[in-house]
């Protein structure tokens, strides 16, 4: 009979049904739920399969360790693809939930066996499993694949916060891998590590960390902050957990440079995390700082990313929302069947919720409050639908309910939704009453503080109470003066009515001071004209300086007073056309009271002013002002008079070219010394040159004297405050772009200011010149070319800044000196509008970076430059923008810059050369029709290439080496080749000599002798004869010399022979050489030719010996000369006669 097969145990059956787990795994996350119930129960199975072991006293659970083989198995296919996949990841994910499935449900057994009190053991298979897969995964954490690494840590990550119970040291081990797999040098490692970590900081105590050891928070955070990865710092700020620590830090990085991060914390962070649950979350409004919410409001709606201001709008609506449901617990929900109009309901609850996000914001100090409301009026049209000012709304006035309304209408006007606008505008008459009693409670809270000020003292409580009140009734009145001015004044009761009103607050003293402004607001918009206005002021001005030494107590304002609409303010009182002066006070008390007056009307000067339009030569009544109010106020010696007086001035100056004319020496000699008032002439000084250009671009003296003084003013070192460079900076550059400022001089100034370290914390002033210098290139070919031809002036200035710098200072590289100049003169950003239709000018235009480079190959001749600077500047070469068409001359010119470089300062570097023989190749090839047939002597006859060729004839090399041109051009008489004596040749092959030498007196200059045997065998003749001019005679045969390698025969030395036509312009000569006594001369003459002629009977008995390469007596030249007979001394002598 044939044996019994054994019947398959779910051991043996493991690694066919883990596999096909899986598989489907892999294949959709829809089907885990399912896979993890099946994997459970094979799990369960394998766990019942044991063996005893140690007679029984242990335990070997062998299916649980068979169980796990094949589970990692699985993971280490998903981790050996070469690609991270869809499928590795569904893999990884199914691993981390079946993870989290099997420890749930054995906190279920445990919970159920705790009730049954069967508890046994602690350790269950559960419990194992998951300690075995952990420790096997800490193994990958330093592998040497990447890929490997971040596919390990994302399990990690999505098994670390289902762990259950594990012993301290394995939670060590895993902590201190996941620590220091944060500075993984790969980001998509560094994301994932960040991700397990944020899921161990909940159950972290900081207490029983080392000294010194940062926190997982701290950790979190630190990388959100510093890491250069977008994606990792996306990562920590999505993970880090928001409280009262962190916020600060997660705010910081609204500020992020990357805008998918500035979103996500308006998107992902504050919003989702404002209600958890119907409770207030960590960052509800309620819970941030004044402070904190005008942040996020400043920074979200002021981003430059619409993306970004969406977001932050979406918050500041969900805002409304989560004030009105933390303040009501239940909101009636809509009846069916009811019309879609709004409900009562509907309607107080956006009034609640707009009202109630108002009362988080400071209402007087910023624009933020209404930044916030114009963005829910945008975002949440049924709010901006339901609300309305009936008169139920203006029964209880507070500074939330003055401030919504005068928001509303500024709205309705931007976005011309006139329907709106008139439905909430109230009547002329009645806001007059409602402005007229704010003004009487804000004049009887003050008077009734004064009045019980003199009976008790107040403690400090009650004084910032009655300080808070006056404040809050102020902001109302201000308020209701804005409403005032988008009035319809058509109604002439009502017109009247308002502007008797704000004519009688003007001419009190109880009005604030900065309220001031509101009323002249609200008195140009009753006016008829500016100079209706300026006559009013007038009027008022003169009533309360004539009036202020009487002390009368002024009644409240009485808005039912009658007044017609002829009866208007300005027809009122009669006109007058000068400003009397208050009579000379008499007591300190009165001056005081007088001072106080010329403030308020300085005051109101300022307010009137700002709007003015009109030329003051227009306004007789301004005139008077000027002379009775403002010039005084100018002289006086109280800095408040001087700061008010000097504004009144400026504005004054706008309006006037015949005082600008008369005081634009005044406002330099302002800015040149050093006072509190600098500032207001620097503003006064550019305000005026930008009104006034036509004056200062006619007359030449004005316009000489502002550029003169804009480069004293930015070169010199007495503008210590950030604040007035930074000003003077921006009114520079403004004046550049409107090309009032065309100086290249100028434009120096600027790039210094932008590229020296000194103005590194000058933070205005960087980011107006960082936004200049593109604007500006970019606008104009002429700007380009100033840019151009600043470069290399500016480069060698900013170079020697950068050596005179101390080691600690740092300053821009000289690299990317050139590369902020390279972007700038790129012809490809230029604005090509005006230049479609002329095709010259977009030919000159597009050849900006040509000229750059004529400028760079030209200063590459300067033997000063240094070797560092030169490899910067031929770097650049290579890079710049060569256009299609070039002008023929510029390209002639660069070539031949490019071909006498070559062979007058050749260059040494390798990286340098090659980047010049780069570009080279580069303008060969890009215009080789136009370079074809190149000849330098052509070229000389070009009128336009004169003065390049001047330049190259200027250039002499340093040494004879670098002459590398196999034919030199041919040198003028000045500058004569090397030989005996000049000669010309005729047309018979003779030769005959150029001239006489002219007569001898005193001692001839004698031409430098040859260092060996050049001189040798004159027979006799001393150096006086052979430097008279005399030729020499036909020398005798020559007897070569074995030539060596290095061995260079110098030129001969030149004798030139001058006719007394040169004696005007005499040639270069060698330096003069003291004559010695005859005898002297003849014996070091000998001397040398016994040394010559022994060295020459040694190289002809053996050429090899006693001499190298590298020898140093080198001989360069050797020449036996046969003594010259008298006869043939005789017959030159003669010929020269003839001559």
């Amino acid at each position: 009979m044939p044996g019994r097969v054994a019947q398959p145990t779910i051991v043996t059956q493991l690694p066919i049904l883990i596999p096909k787990i899986f598989e489907q795994a892999q294949i959709s996350v829809a089907t885990h739920q399912k896979n993890f119930v099946a994997l459970y129960k094979i799990h369960t199975e394998a766990a019942e399969h044991t063996e005893t072991v140690r007679n029984g006293k242990a335990v070997k659970l062998i299916g649980e360790r068979r169980f796990e083989e094949e589970f990692q198995k699985m993971l280490l296919c998903a981790f050996g693809q070469k690609k991270s996949g869809s499928q590795a990841d569904r893999v990884i994910k199914f691993a981390g939930g079946y993870t989290q499935f099997v420890n749930e449900k054995a906190a279920e057994e445990k919970a159920a066996a705790e009730e049954e009190e069967e508890l046994e053991d602690d350790e269950t298979s559960a419990s194992r499993f998951t300690e075995h897969l952990l420790k096997f995964l800490l193994k990958g954490f330093k592998a040497k694949e990447k890929l490997v690494r971040q596919k390990v840590l994302h399990t990690v990550a999505e098994m670390v916060s289902h762990l259950g119970e594990v012993n301290e040291d394995l939670y060590t081990d895993l902590r201190s891998s996941l620590v220091e797999r944060v500075t993984d040098k790969e980001a998509s490692v560094r994301v994932q590590a960040l991700i397990a970590l944020s899921k161990l900081a909940g159950t972290e105590d900081p207490n029983e960390l080392e000294e010194g050891e940062p926190t997982v928070l701290e950790i979190l955070l630190d990388a959100m902050s510093f890491d250069s990865n977008t994606e990792v710092r996306k990562a920590a700020l999505l993970n880090t957990p928001v409280n009262a620590v962190t916020l600060p830090r997660i705010l910081e990085r609204m500020r992020d440079t990357d805008t998918t991060i500035r979103k996500l914390v308006y998107h992902s962070v504050l919003e989702p995390k404002a209600m958890l649950e119907d409770q207030m979350g960590p960052t509800h409004p309620r819970a941030l700082s004044i402070a904190q919410r005008e942040l996020i409001v400043k920074n979200g709606l002021g981003d430059r990313e619409a993306s970004v201001r969406a977001a932050a709008a979406s918050l500041i609506a969900a805002w409304v929302d989560a004030v009105t449901d933390h303040d009501s617990s239940e909101v009636p929900p809509k009846k069916e069947g009811e019309d879609a109009a709004p409900q009562p309901k509907e309607k107080e609850r956006s009034e609640k919720g707009i009202l109630a996000l108002l009362a988080l914001f400071d209402l007087t100090d910023t624009t933020v409050a209404a930044d916030a409301l114009l963005s829910v009026f945008a975002s949440r049209v049924d709010i901006f639908e339901n609300l309305q000012f009936d008169n139920e709304y203006w029964s209880e006035i507070s500074p939330e309910r003055a401030f919504l309304p005068r928001v509303f209408v500024d709205y309705c006007i931007a976005t011309k939704d006139n329907v709106r606008l008139e439905a909430a505008l109230p009547v002329v008459t009645a806001l007059a009453f409602r402005i007229q009693d704010a003004y009487n409670n804000l004049v009887t809270g003050i008077q009734s503080y004064d009045e019980e000020k003199l009976l008790r003292d107040f403690s400090e409580d009650e004084k910032v109470r009655v300080v808070d009140e006056r404040m809050d009734q102020e902001f109302i009145l201000g308020e209701l003066l804005a409403l005032a001015v988008n009035l319809d004044y058509s109604d002439g009761h009502g017109r009247g009515k308002m502007s008797q009103l704000i004519r009688d607050m003007l001419s009190r003293d109880t009005l604030p001071t900065n309220l001031v402004s509101r009323c002249i607001d609200v008195m140009r918009a009753l006016s008829a004209g500016e100079r209706d206005l300026i006559q009013i002021l007038s009027e008022i001005v003169s009533d309360l300086r004539d009036s202020s030494d009487e002390e009368e107590e002024e009644p409240a304002l009485d808005a039912d007073a009658e007044s017609t609409y002829g009866a208007t303010p300005a027809t009122v009182k009669p006109k007058r056309t000068a400003v009397f002066g208050p009579k000379e006070p008499s007591t300190p008390e009165e001056k005081a009271h007088a001072d106080a007056v010329d403030l308020r009307c300085l005051t109101m000067c300022i307010s009137a002013l700002e709007g003015l339009d009109s030329p003051m030569e227009n306004n007789s009544s301004l005139d008077g002002i000027f002379k009775k109010l403002i010039e005084p106020s100018l002289h006086r010696t109280e800095p408040e008079f001087k700061h008010k007086a000097l504004i009144c001035l400026g504005l004054c100056f706008l309006v006037s070219k015949r005082l600008v004319r008369q005081n634009l020496r005044m406002i330099m000699q302002g800015i040149e010394e050093k006072s509190a008032l600098r500032v207001h002439f620097i503003k006064i000084f550019f305000d005026n040159l930008m009104v006034h250009d036509d004056v200062f671009l006619r007359e030449e003296n004005l316009h000489a004297k502002m550029i003169e003084f804009l480069g004293t003013v930015l070169d010199r070192d007495t503008l210590e405050s950030p604040e007035e460079l930074a000003l003077v900076c921006i009114g520079t550059t403004k004046l550049m772009i409107a090309g009032m400022v065309t100086d290249t001089s100028i434009l120096e100034s600027l790039v210094k200011l932008y590229l020296l370290p000194h103005t590194a914390d000058n933070q205005e002033l960087r980011q107006c010149l960082t936004f200049f210098f593109p604007v500006y290139s970019y606008s104009s070919p002429a700007n380009q070319s100033r840019i151009q031809k600043s470069f290399i002036p500016m480069y060698l200035k900013l170079k020697e800044e950068r050596e005179q710098l101390e080691d600690e200072t740092e300053m821009i590289r000289c690299a990317d000196i050139v590369a902020l100049f390279s972007d700038w003169t790129d012809p490809e950003k230029l604005s090509k509008g005006p230049l479609k239709e002329d095709n010259k000018a977009l030919t000159e235009a597009q050849s900006v970076q040509v000229h750059l480079a004529i400028d760079i190959v030209q200063e590459l001749f300067k033997d000063t430059l240094q070797k560092d600077d030169k490899k910067v500047l031929c770097q650049l070469l290579p890079k710049l923008h060569l256009p299609e068409k070039v002008d023929d001359d510029t390209i002639k010119r660069l070539k031949l810059l490019m071909h006498n470089l070559r062979m007058r300062r050749p260059l040494r570097d390798t990286t340098t050369l090659n980047n010049f023989t780069k570009f080279e190749n580069m303008i060969l090839k890009k215009y080789e029709k136009q370079l074809e047939d190149f000849s330098e002597e052509e070229y000389r006859k070009f009128e336009s290439l004169q003065s390049l060729f001047e330049f190259l004839d200027s250039i002499i090399p340093l040494d004879d080496d670098e002459l590398i041109d196999p034919e030199p051009r041919k040198r003028g008489r000045k500058r004569r080749s090397q030989s005996v004596a000049s000669t010309t040749t005729n047309e018979e092959g003779g030769t005959q000599f150029s001239g006489t030498p002219p007569a001898s007196k005193k001692g001839k200059s004698r031409a430098k002798r040859p260092r060996l045997s050049a001189e040798s065998d004159h027979s006799g003749t001393p150096d006086t004869e052979r430097q008279s001019g005399t030729p020499s005679a036909p020398s005798a045969p020559k007897r070569n010399m074995p030539k060596r390698a290095a061995t260079k025969k110098p030129a001969p030395d030149v004798i030139v022979i001058s006719s007394d036509d040169d004696e005007e312009e005499p040639t270069p000569r060698p330096s003069r050489i003291r004559e010695q006594p005859r005898g002297r001369v003849k014996q070091e003459e000998d001397e040398d030719e016994s040394l010559v002629d022994q060295d020459i009977d040694q190289l002809l008995e053996d050429p090899t010996s006693g001499r190298t390469a590298n020898s140093t007596a080198i001989i360069s030249h050797d020449s036996i000369m046969d003594d010259s007979d008298e006869d043939e001394e005789d017959e030159v002598n003669d010929l020269l006669a003839e001559d």
